[in-house]
């Protein structure tokens, strides 16, 4: 599906933030592109904002292992099966990451779909109690090109964008939660995108 030997681009050193561009060969990211946008069951939920619902501004689906249960905006998400090209997928990116990080695994995926760069993700971290106080993230992004923005919580250093081609893999190490946050912001950019960022729920919930 990829490279034999990925290059991986180093963004930030401490704490670790990587990218690799080519994850995915040009004819395998331009099917998974259409396959995922057809089949995955997309729902757009509500969150609570100062006591009033709000629909998200983009489709998503939680997938993953059964027990990969977790708790976002006052709400519980159970996990829908995985989808056979999305656990294939999942597979590629362990070995991938693996090679940098030996040892992480990842038990379920966020996919979000974006009809265009009006829909956007707000600032946030991948910080949730089930992800543990360390979580290494790996997102894979497909279709139109848009900047991922971060920025530094205690404002020390200025924000700053990647850029996430068509089939690239972005991992975020540990560390990078609890001293960034990163958002999707709106831009005039047409096309269709999707994401898909794995994660480990940690298991032994209380």
């Amino acid at each position: 599906m990829s490279p034999a030997t990925p290059v991986w681009q180093t963004l930030l050193a401490s704490p670790p933030l990587w990218r690799l561009d080519e994850a995915l060969e040009a004819p395998r990211r331009d099917s998974l592109l259409d396959q995922l946008d057809r089949e995955i069951p997309w729902e757009t939920p509500t969150l609570t904002l100062y006591g009033r619902r709000h629909p998200i501004p983009r489709a998503q689906c939680w997938m993953g292992d059964a027990e990969a249960r977790y708790r976002y905006s006052g709400r519980r998400f159970s996990p829908a099966p995985w989808h056979p090209a999305v656990l294939t997928l999942r597979d590629h990116v362990a070995s991938l990451v693996s090679r940098q990080l030996p040892g992480v695994t990842f038990n379920s995926v966020l996919l979000n779909r974006y009809r265009d760069g009006r829909q956007r993700m707000g600032w946030h971290a991948d910080d949730e109690p089930e992800l543990g106080p360390d979580p290494v993230i790996a997102a894979v992004s497909l279709g139109a090109e848009r900047p991922l923005r971060f920025r530094w919580r205690d404002g020390a250093h200025a924000p700053f964008n990647v850029a996430l081609p068509h089939g690239s893999l972005l991992m975020m190490g540990a560390g990078l939660q609890s001293r960034l946050q990163h958002a999707l912001l709106p831009r005039a950019i047409p096309g269709l995108r999707i994401s898909l960022t794995f994660r480990h729920v940690m298991l032994n919930e209380s």
